[in-house]
């Protein structure tokens, strides 16, 4: 899947198909890191059984637009009535410093497990903000969960530095970025391969 998905030739219906499957499967892994606790139900034939269930606190899906949004139908898939939040950051072309431009959360997010999604993280500024924004509405760092298709070891390195406890997933580290700071070998631009902008 990620060569068809890294593909420059990959045509863009076959692009989004390919990253709808990526991030459903990211999100199902994601999942699994959350806390369970045992349970026993009753089976249609009045027989128990010992499994497992998420403790009661709710789950927050939180996008990094534009790119991250796209996450948010894959969360909406596997988690039954999902809260969303949203967060714009864009970075100043003139001091290369990220900016927050939006915010929308939920009520009462402190409490919260969050999935924070971004499609792909390179240097990791966005996701440090992203991250800096929900601490500051008072979730715990260890309730975050940084999700992503692709990023940059650079990234990951960044993020893991300054909040060690936030869990980092993804489907592909790539070693480097270039100038204009795109993943290499990476996927292109995202946003604009799966929107079909240029």
């Amino acid at each position: 899947m990620s060569s068809l998905h890294r593909n420059k030739d990959t045509t863009r219906d076959e692009f989004i198909f390919y990253s709808k499957r990526l991030m459903r499967l990211l999100i199902e892994h994601a999942l699994s890191f959350l806390p369970l606790k045992s349970v026993t139900v009753e089976t249609p034939q009045g027989t128990t059984y010992e499994g497992k269930r998420f403790h009661r606190q709710r789950i927050t899906g939180v996008s990094i637009l534009r790119a991250g949004e796209t996450m948010e139908q894959a969360l909406t898939a596997v988690c039954k009535d999902i809260r969303l939040g949203k967060i714009l950051i864009q970075t100043n072309h003139d001091t290369g410093e990220p900016e927050l431009h939006y915010l929308r959360l939920p009520k009462e997010i402190s409490e919260d497990y969050v999935i924070l999604m971004d499609s792909t993280v390179s240097t990791g500024a966005a996701a440090m903000m992203a991250v800096r924004v929900l601490l500051d509405h008072d979730v715990q760092e260890d309730r975050i969960f940084l999700l992503s298709l692709l990023m940059a070891e650079m990234g990951v390195h960044s993020v893991a530095y300054a909040f060690p406890r936030v869990r980092i997933i993804t489907t592909a580290v790539d070693k480097r970025i270039n100038e204009e700071f795109h993943i290499i070998p990476g996927i292109g631009n995202f946003g604009d391969r799966y929107f079909g902008t240029d």
